[in-house]
């Protein structure tokens, strides 16, 4: 555990009064709340969500980036997430007021790490830090391929084809094209984030497991164009075994079948 932390506050305009008061230091000296940039955004101007990417690199000394949330300022806070992916490396973390799930996992999709309720307990926070910080160390030990792949199923959203996709849907694309390298990568990453919840052993490992079988299955239907023998055969799994898994994930392979491309009549 490190002797200190040092954590950043994004201050805007409409979180000023209830951030105010968590600047400065805490837990005896082991937790620092700075303000980040000379002054609070503006959520209403123009370019104001550039705000976090402009500041990445005074980032860089911080352990950790706190972002105020209400419903007022959602949006902002999206487009703001948004337009610093790819740019910011320090751990964001938001500092939640009012929000509901469905909000919440939007923002994860975002490249949100983790996220605290009001009221805010300072030594909660300082824990959940340092396993930010314990789990960015791990990775940073890990091989490059494993180490995308963790990260990504860790909270980290990643980008393809311009679009900003969470680790587990990144999964469910490309998973046949995984190395088993990786595919280990991805569970020891989602048991590690298991294991620190309030989960029995039995619920994480069924929950890295249906992901997998969810993931695998709808990989293999894509394939072969939802062509269920073809992807039984595959996958090396009995037609009805490979049905059974469909029913239990409720997936439908109607969608994956390409529509037959009509034929013309040859003109005489």
């Amino acid at each position: 555990m490190r002797e200190r932390l040092d954590c950043a506050i994004l201050r805007t305009e409409c979180s000023d009064e209830w951030v105010a008061p968590w600047l400065g230091s805490h837990a005896g000296g082991r937790l620092h709340l700075q303000a980040l940039g000379d002054c609070s955004a503006d959520v209403g101007a123009p370019g104001s969500a550039r705000a976090l990417a402009d500041l990445s690199m005074r980032l860089r000394r911080f352990d950790a980036c706190l972002i105020p949330v209400t419903e007022s300022s959602l949006p902002w806070v999206r487009t703001t997430l948004s337009t610093a992916g790819g740019i910011v490396q320090t751990p964001l973390m938001a500092l939640v007021r009012g929000l509901k799930a469905a909000a919440l996992n939007d923002l994860y999709s975002l490249g949100l790490a983790d996220f605290m309720r009001e009221p805010v307990c300072i030594e909660e926070l300082r824990a959940r830090i340092e396993r930010l910080l314990d789990t960015r160390r791990y990775f940073s030990s890990q091989p490059a391929g494993a180490r995308a792949l963790s990260e990504s199923e860790a909270g980290y959203g990643i980008v393809a084809g311009g679009v900003v996709r969470s680790g587990q849907d990144a999964l469910c694309d490309t998973i046949l094209q995984r190395s088993g390298m990786e595919l280990e990568a991805f569970a020891i990453a989602s048991a590690s984030r298991c294991a620190t919840s309030r989960e029995s052993f039995r619920a994480a490992k069924s929950q890295v497991i249906e992901r997998f079988e969810r993931a695998y299955i709808t990989a293999a239907l894509g394939r072969h164009s939802g062509n269920i023998a073809m992807a039984a055969r595959a996958a090396q799994k009995h037609r009805r075994a490979f049905w059974a898994l469909m029913r239990k994930h409720e997936i439908d392979a109607a969608p994956f079948r390409r529509e037959p491309t009509p034929s013309h009549p040859r003109d005489g």
